[in-house]
């Protein structure tokens, strides 16, 4: 059976969950506690970057979100997630490029920004103004049609699903984009949308963990490096005598 390491709030780990249930496959879940199980040694020799989701498949395992969507979609094709018109499937990866290169970065900035200096400010409105310009972006790159491809679900509405919602939690309404909003509105009544869904405890809760984890993820990530690289260091040791 398939196993996915994911967190439940992680962005990343959620499109592929998301894919997993739309292509009604058969998977374990195997939560990973993000505020430094990640970094103990029985996670690290299933991904050593230290991050979700990985998924393992008998004796193989995947690791980065894309890549595990692309093998899903290779490796268990029925339903397909990705179109085979070459139109169709250009909007799909641009959809899923701007949605975790631009939107994502945005929503993060959005989410643990700090109140104060002029050039956070400056920051933060940048961060407002990337993702302004990205639900613009999709909004007329979806015109009047269901779903980006047409009237098939793809990987489009997996990956920046699971982002645009929260746009207006994010203080960016969605009512100037109403196509891009009849899109997510009906994305949610699905039920493998509602199944992954963040109750508003643990969106809150997310919400007040952001702004601290990333700090500790970074000093945990420096501690791996260090240990990391002693053994290069005892070996270059050695060969100097």
């Amino acid at each position: 059976m398939l196993k996915l390491y994911y967190a439940r709030p992680s962005v990343y780990s959620r499109p592929v969950w998301l894919a997993l249930l739309e292509k009604q496959l058969p998977f374990q879940l195997i939560p990973v506690d993000l505020s430094g199980e990640q970094f103990e040694p029985e996670f690290l020799a299933l991904n050593p970057f230290s991050h979700v989701p990985v998924l393992v498949d008998g004796d193989f395992r995947v690791i980065e979100s894309l890549a595990i969507l692309d093998y899903l979609e290779a490796r268990y094709p029925d339903p397909p997630l990705l179109p085979s018109n070459a139109i169709a499937l250009a909007k799909v990866r641009m959809v899923q490029m701007v949605a975790l290169n631009e939107l994502l970065p945005a929503v993060i900035k959005l989410l643990v920004h700090d109140e104060g200096s002029s050039e956070e400010s400056a920051n933060l409105e940048y961060a407002r103004l990337r993702a302004i310009n990205t639900l613009s972006f999709l909004e007329n790159l979806l015109g009047d049609s269901t779903y980006f491809a047409g009237e098939q679900l793809t990987l489009a509405e997996i990956v920046a699903g699971t982002l645009v919602y929260r746009m207006p939690s994010l203080g960016i309404a969605l009512t100037s984009y109403p196509r891009l909003n009849g899109w997510s509105e009906r994305l949610l009544l699905r039920p493998t949308w509602q199944q992954i869904e963040l109750s508003p405890e643990e969106w809150s809760s997310f919400k007040r963990h952001i702004r601290v984890i990333p700090k500790v993820w970074e000093r945990r990530r420096r501690q791996r490096m260090n240990a990391l690289s002693q053994p290069q260091i005892l070996t270059e040791c050695s060969h100097s005598h």
